[in-house]
């Protein structure tokens, strides 16, 4: 395979795009193997190239599938404007490079809450329409957060986090006492009703594109319960948000769901105690995944966001007396969380 600059050079001859090109900027990567670059081109609105390591079977990338999916449904993604299968290149629409994450520094307050507002209603079209589209000819309705991915990326957590990022050494009983605290929350979460997934949606995943929201990062879009997605965006690793606005928005949010049947006191008690559930296996999953990008992938950039991941399971395991064994397990092992 050619250098990064030699097949972007080939890709933009061959989609008749390099008369019209003043510069190619990289531009900072997510947490995968893919490499972004920004195109400026003469009198026309730039483009962004992502480059896989590899050359790539368009038709039959997830990517692809969940973006037509989406589109579907409709939910606002960026455009795909072309691709080469041999390069490992795509061409997508320029979303510019505000997220939601870095807007909310310089939104007022009514820009705050209305942005966030409209983030929950894209997670209730989602789901609605999710169920109306379902096909087998969708990538996500093949897959799910079951008992096995759940129980994974809590291990993925113990490995990569407690292991490998703060270097603990888990003795034989105590390892087998946390792994016997599992089975409690996985398999509650997996035997919940399914709905579909974006799997990843929070403030890093939600682009401020003139005045709209747009979603990226949606490749591993899958079934799961319906908490999960809000979860992500509410217990956001990355921003804070005001226990009153958490609370306002997965009122709203109940609101859409319920529609006229209107939401009772005992709807939002019992959903709000499976919204924490679902909060605390993603954000220990999230510890996991920013240890390992720490350790093994050598990316720094995440250490930032584990005090307030770490807040917020310890919020969780506080408030609910069944997690007073596995409270007690983690706290003997994480300062933060005693």
């Amino acid at each position: 395979m050619d250098s990064p600059n030699a097949r972007i050079e080939r890709y933009l001859i061959e989609q008749d795009l390099a008369s019209r090109v003043t510069k190619v900027l990289p531009l900072t990567g997510d947490a995968s193997d893919r490499r972004y670059y920004r195109v400026l081109l003469r009198d026309e609105d730039s483009i962004v190239l992502a480059l896989h390591a590899e050359a790539i079977d368009f038709d039959a990338m997830p990517f692809v599938a969940v973006s037509r999916l989406l589109e579907a449904v409709p939910l606002p993604v960026p455009a795909i404007l072309h691709h080469s299968n041999e390069l490992g290149l795509i061409g997508l629409q320029d979303l510019g490079d505000v997220t939601l994450q870095a807007h909310l520094g310089a939104a007022t307050r009514a820009e705050h809450a209305a942005l966030y507002r409209k983030a929950v209603s894209l997670i209730a079209r989602l789901q609605v329409r999710g169920e109306e589209l379902a096909s087998g000819g969708y990538p996500p309705y093949q897959i799910a957060f079951d008992v096995e991915k759940l129980t994974w990326e809590l291990d993925f957590f113990v490995k990569h986090f407690l292991g490998a990022y703060r270097g603990v050494a888990l003795d034989p009983a105590t390892r087998a006492a946390l792994t016997a605290e599992w089975p409690a929350i996985v398999n509650e979460l997996a035997g919940e009703r399914r709905v579909l997934c974006h799997r990843d949606y929070h403030s890093r995943n939600l682009m401020l594109h003139g005045d709209s929201l747009v979603i990226i990062d949606f490749q591993d879009a899958r079934m799961g319960p319906d908490t999960y997605d809000l979860a992500s965006l509410l217990r956001d690793s990355y921003v804070d948000l005001a226990p009153a606005q958490v609370d306002e928005l997965i009122a709203y949010f109940l609101a859409l769901q319920h529609g006229t049947r209107g939401v009772t006191h005992e709807d939002a008690v019992e959903f709000g105690r499976r919204f924490d559930l679902m909060a605390l296996q993603r954000n220990l999953k999230a510890l996991g995944t920013f240890g390992y990008q720490t350790v093994v992938r050598g990316n720094t950039v995440y250490i930032q966001y584990i005090p307030r991941t770490l807040n917020y399971v310890r919020t969780n395991l506080a408030k609910y007396p069944r997690f007073d064994r596995l409270r007690e397990i983690l706290a003997g092992l994480v300062d933060e969380l005693q």
